[in-house]
């Protein structure tokens, strides 16, 4: 009797499981489009803005070179900005990130860090290592003016000669099935010379002139790099949290399929048993 109760009370616990599941796999749907739509129709402005650089700079001289795009080599340390979310539930993402970011600190000797997220934060302070700033990621949409105090202390640490570069860890939102941890640099500022189609620059005329509207141009291309890496690291983390939610309810639910399955049977072996009893007493009486 004391096993059957057991077992109901697993199956209770297991549909239990499977319900809350669901809705938090919802929750993570209804979140996934709209976040979706958000980063993939911001990276064609990116890349626009990467291709107006390049051309820009490549009308500059050298002397006219914007700090954002020069390396200082008596600075030794790296910065480094890690994005994850505050909440885990979203499957191998996290556990990603912590190894790409401890792959990375195993090469690198000096590394101070700004990280974005919770979970990324206490393994980062767990490993003693040096956080600059430490900013939660929140649970909707990153909005743009989350990235102001980002970048603020980006130009801090960079124009101020305090790091010779600035790189980012973030998520790269691939497919709903496929977000790869990623390690990027933010400065100084390499544009692409190949796969970017160069606009008609011999025929172009820029007023002002290129060495007064690159500056403008590049801080807001910093800025725009920022928020994409938080754009894609936000739909990954929703992307990652529905796959992982919809594959712990089909768990749950084979799980209470399983445990229903051997309620039934011990059910129909104490039925059983209580039948023979009852046959038995009965044939007793009647042959004494």
């Amino acid at each position: 009797m004391a096993n059957i109760l057991s077992l109901k009370r697993r199956i209770n616990s297991a549909k239990n499981v499977s319900k809350t599941t669901h809705v938090m796999q919802m929750i993570a749907a209804s979140k996934l489009k709209k976040a979706q739509d958000a980063a993939l129709s911001s990276r064609p402005y990116v890349e626009k803005l990467t291709q107006l650089s390049k051309t820009l700079s490549n009308k500059l001289e050298e002397e006219d070179i914007h700090d954002y795009m020069k390396t200082d080599s008596t600075a030794k340390s790296t910065l480094l900005i890690v994005l994850a979310p505050d909440k885990g539930l979203c499957g191998g993402l996290v556990s990603n990130l912590a190894r790409e970011l401890l792959q990375f600190d195993s090469h690198e000797k000096e590394v101070k860090y700004i990280t974005v997220g919770k979970k990324i934060e206490s393994l980062v302070s767990s490993l003693g290592k040096d956080i600059s700033a430490a900013f939660p990621f929140g649970t909707r949409l990153p909005s743009f003016d989350f990235i102001y105090p980002i970048a603020a202390l980006v130009n801090d640490y960079f124009l101020g000669k305090k790091v010779k570069n600035v790189k980012i860890l973030s998520t790269v939102f691939s497919s709903l099935f496929m977000q790869t941890p990623r390690i990027s640099t933010l400065l100084p500022i390499e544009l692409p010379n190949d796969n970017v189609l160069p606009l008609k620059s011999d025929f172009t005329l820029f007023e002002p002139n290129s060495s007064y509207l690159l500056p403008f141009l590049l801080k807001h291309y910093l800025e725009m790099s920022i928020y994409q890496h938080l754009l894609e690291s936000y739909v990954s983390e929703q992307a990652a949290r529905m796959i992982a939610m919809q594959s712990a309810t089909d768990n749950a639910l084979e799980i209470a399929s399983d445990l229903k399955l051997e309620y039934n049977k011990q059910r129909q072996e104490k039925i059983t048993n209580e039948i023979l009893d009852i046959g038995s007493a009965s044939f007793a009486i009647n042959y004494e």
